[in-house]
């Protein structure tokens, strides 16, 4: 009797590929894997690209704000500015050296 057998369709469709069909499924295995890291690879390059625009802009506001700082720095030093801004605002006298003398011996 010869159809006496019972075989699970996995398991003969297992053993057919594991005897006859080696190449392709390490093919189709390989093929899947390269398309996870392709698909991986993608996904990390977008995220590294979208990050280092963020830093790109926020390298650009800082650049103007140091620009701005230095402005402010130059227009704030000026002497004749603190110099006016002392006369008028502080009512500071300019004081002469050959006076400085005489008020530090007394």
């Amino acid at each position: 009797m010869i159809g006496n057998e019972r075989h699970s369709l996995p398991g003969v469709i297992g053993g057919d590929l594991l005897r006859h069909g080696k190449i392709p499924v390490i093919t189709l295995i390989a093929v899947l894997v390269s398309a996870v890291l392709v698909v991986t690879t993608a996904h990390k390059t977008r995220l590294l690209t979208a990050q280092r625009e963020q830093l790109v802009l926020e390298r650009d506001a800082l650049d103007i704000e140091w620009r701005n700082l230095i402005l402010e720095e130059n227009a704030l030093g000026d002497h004749s500015r603190v110099e006016r801004t002392a006369t008028d605002k502080l009512h500071l006298q300019h004081v002469d050296p050959a006076q400085e003398n005489i008020i530090v011996q007394q």
